[in-house]
């Protein structure tokens, strides 16, 4: 048999246009979101400045599966990423399944990004109604998508600029009111950190109960693995982002986190309703309402971007693979999926008229299915990385980028989403969005063992799979 460069890519038509720094920056974007600017309250609420703990695990399961990730990108890059990688490492039902999860996962949240963000949008010009917000910014960000790969890689690059910015500006504020040095305000110092009942007031328990919520704040980070195959040098290029988006993500991150729990009281009710905005209203700096409702609009119509684009590559690489309609696989002039862009904003413009009818029941209900993906998607990376570079050592194959301590490091990685799965189970709103994920991927691997006679003769061959030395057993 002849072997195939492991860099082989199945990416054929799109056009790589993205550079190294938008693909970090969309990284960030994806990961800096409304999880971060107004979730975390909810999980300081639970576990109080040990919500640190919760961070610094969840960080180091996202760091691990993102090596892992960088090592089969570096090998073969491809617009399917995880789905690919399930594909070749556990066969056609695994990557239908874990694609077309993905893809749902994203459709579905990107029309509940457009409603949030509509919904704040509403309630500063109250002219308008919320469906017609939801429909300018589905449309807008359509449009965006639909331009081309280099002007997307702009948009985003700057919308999550951005955040980043808010970020580092709230820190470097944090910090000075730490110290003392903010005119007209005391000193914080960190001793809020123990003063309200200790560091860990909740216990494990709490911990536990935050890491729940702290791991999907996370989520939309995988999207720099998706990216990187539209990039000049994807085996290259994939190493240096995940070492930069990772270090920063931690930073802003647990650094975000570290300053408002030293600054105010973790039981604070402002605390739970805004953490962000509650320590700058502290520092009596003015406007921080309207601030933080601009930033909060801008992270959710960024990571609605990111999401689009994910959606329609995923979409695009299932139809390469044999796994969706082919019609997805057609593009631009420009390299733009244009079918699988139209067919991922599709369900964003069906929001229009369900929020019209049903504004308060829809979207958390769908939300609710596909609540626990991400713990889905990030072990079957995981195992797909376990059994791939068994295979590649096996084959005495030389990898372009190796995850460190193979298999020590992803046999942990597993554990640890193995313990986060039994929290889960042990949660009553957990366990029940666990399990409605859990029967969801069933019906999709069910789907693709049915559809299996129905793929295009060849197309795992023209897709680069059934070549590749990585598949071989």
């Amino acid at each position: 048999m002849t072997e195939v460069p492991l860099t082989t890519t199945t990416t054929k038509g799109l056009h790589p246009g993205l550079t190294r720094r938008q693909i970090s920056m969309m990284g960030l974007g994806g990961a800096i979101g409304a999880g971060l600017f107004v979730g975390s309250g909810q999980a300081i609420g639970l576990a109080g400045p040990a919500v640190i703990v919760s961070y610094l695990v969840a960080g180091t399961i996202v760091v691990l599966i993102m090596t892992m990730l960088a090592e089969m990108v570096a090998a073969n890059p491809s617009s399917g990423a995880f789905s690919s990688y399930a594909q070749k490492a556990m066969g056609r039902s695994a990557g239908s399944a874990v694609g077309w999860l993905y893809w749902i996962q994203l459709v579905v949240v990107i029309a509940a990004e457009a409603t949030g963000a509509a919904g704040i949008v509403a309630h500063r010009f109250p002219g308008l109604p919320e469906g017609a917000w939801v429909l300018v910014f589905v449309a807008a960000l359509t449009v965006v998508n639909l331009l081309g790969v280099r002007n997307y890689g702009r948009f985003e690059f700057w919308f999550a600029a951005i955040k980043v910015a808010a970020i580092i500006l709230f820190l470097v504020v944090g910090v000075l009111a730490i110290v003392g040095l903010i005119p007209g305000a005391p000193a914080a110092g960190v001793g809020a950190l123990v003063a309200h009942g200790g560091f860990a007031p909740t216990g494990i328990a709490g911990i536990a109960g935050a890491l729940l919520i702290v791991v999907f704040a996370f989520g939309g980070t995988e999207v720099v693995a998706i990216a990187a195959a539209e990039s000049d040098d994807p085996s290259r290029n994939i190493r240096r982002i995940v070492r930069e988006v990772m270090v920063r993500i931690l930073i802003f991150y647990v650094g975000s986190i570290f300053v408002i729990v030293a600054v105010l009281p973790w039981n604070s009710a402002a605390v739970k309703a805004g953490p962000f905005s509650a320590v700058l209203d502290t520092l009596r700096i003015p406007g921080v309402s309207l601030v933080m409702d601009l930033i909060v609009i801008i992270a959710l119509l960024s990571a609605m971007n990111a999401n689009i684009y994910g959606a329609s590559r995923m979409a695009f690489s299932l139809g390469e693979r044999g796994l969706a309609p082919l019609g997805l696989t057609r593009t631009s002039p420009a390299g733009v999926p244009q079918v699988a862009v139209l067919a991922s904003v599709a369900f964003g413009f069906v929001t229009v008229i369900l929020n019209w009818f049903w504004p308060e029941q829809v979207l958390p209900a769908l939300l609710n299915v596909v609540g626990s993906t991400l713990l889905v998607i990030w072990t079957a990376t995981a195992v797909s990385q376990l059994i791939l570079r068994r295979r590649a050592d096996a084959a005495g194959v030389t990898l372009p980028m190796r995850m460190w301590a193979f298999p020590g490091l992803s046999i942990l990685t597993l554990v640890l989403l193995g313990a986060v799965i039994v929290l889960a189970m042990l949660d009553e709103a957990a366990r029940t969005q666990l399990l409605l994920t859990i029967g969801l991927t069933a019906v999709l691997v069910i789907g693709a063992r049915l559809t299996r006679g129905l793929s295009r003769p060849g197309v795992l061959k023209d897709a680069a799979f059934e070549d590749d030395v990585l598949t071989r057993r």
